[in-house]
């Protein structure tokens, strides 16, 4: 009996350590946004962001992009070759991109490089007291650490993503063109036909969200990190993990949203 006393009392701490920390979360993303159109404001740090974000994060979201656009159309051809479908595989790989590989996989490259980073400089200063100095300073930390990194994941990932849009269908393209033999002309034209507004539309929403979410988790963990050097590490990896775990159950909510409205 009191095993199973210990083990309902076990799940019962375990819930409510995981809602003081979705709780803790939210309010940080609430400051955080609100700081963000609060002056003072802090351009340098914006832009030093939206370096270390996006244009620091643009190789390996393009060799992302350009090789998966090629698997994906090797891998299309094989199987719609079986039923005589050659015809849609370039609808196939502009759609799959545009809506859900180029938005996904931009997230997951930028979670594992930027949101890293942000965690590790973040737990770094706030371990060495450095966080605590800008209070001291009389520079609040929410507006001069958080709010700039927030703002530059919403505006670098969509610019991320377009870039690897592109590069997704052209290396379909390539794989198309030099590899299976398809007319370049046909080709684009087939592309360029069955691609909308809405498709393109809809991933730069999911990365606009998928970019706060990257900036959060990297901040927050390492914001509250603690530990020293240890500490450090564990908020690293944290944040990773949650922005992708968040990336990908945002991805599925976020679809049925935008089939719904678009």
């Amino acid at each position: 009996m009191n095993s199973i006393l210990n083990f309902i009392a076990a799940i019962g701490a375990a819930a409510l350590n995981a809602l003081g920390l979705l709780g803790e979360l939210g309010i940080f993303a609430a400051s955080g946004l609100s700081h963000i159109f609060r002056p003072p404001f802090y351009p340098r740090q914006l832009g030093r962001s939206l370096m270390e974000i996006g244009f620091y994060s643009l190789p390996v979201v393009a060799l992302t992009a350009l090789f998966t656009g090629m698997v994906l159309a090797l891998q299309s051809y094989t199987g719609f070759s079986r039923f005589n479908a050659e015809s849609q595989i370039a609808a196939v790989v502009v759609l799959s991109v545009t809506r859900e590989l180029g938005p996904v996989l931009a997230g997951l490259m930028v979670s594992g490089r930027a949101g890293a980073a942000m965690a590790a400089e973040l737990g770094t200063m706030r371990v060495t007291d450095q966080v605590d100095a800008l209070s001291t300073l009389s520079t609040e930390p929410m507006k001069y650490l958080v709010a700039p990194r927030l703002l530059a994941g919403i505006i670098a990932l969509p610019l991320l993503v377009i870039v690897a849009d592109i590069l997704g269908v052209a290396g379909g393209f390539l794989v198309a063109t030099l590899k299976l033999g398809f007319n370049p002309t046909t080709y684009l034209i087939n592309s360029f036909s069955e691609l909308q507004a809405n498709d393109v539309i809809s991933g730069l929403i999911k990365s606009a969200v998928f970019g706060f979410i990257i900036a959060l988790m990297g901040c927050f963990n390492g914001y509250r990190s603690k530990g020293g050097a240890q500490g450090v590490g564990a908020a690293t990896t944290s944040a990773v993990v949650s922005a992708s775990i968040l990336i990908l159950a945002l991805d599925y909510i976020l679809t049925q949203l935008l089939f719904r409205v678009l």
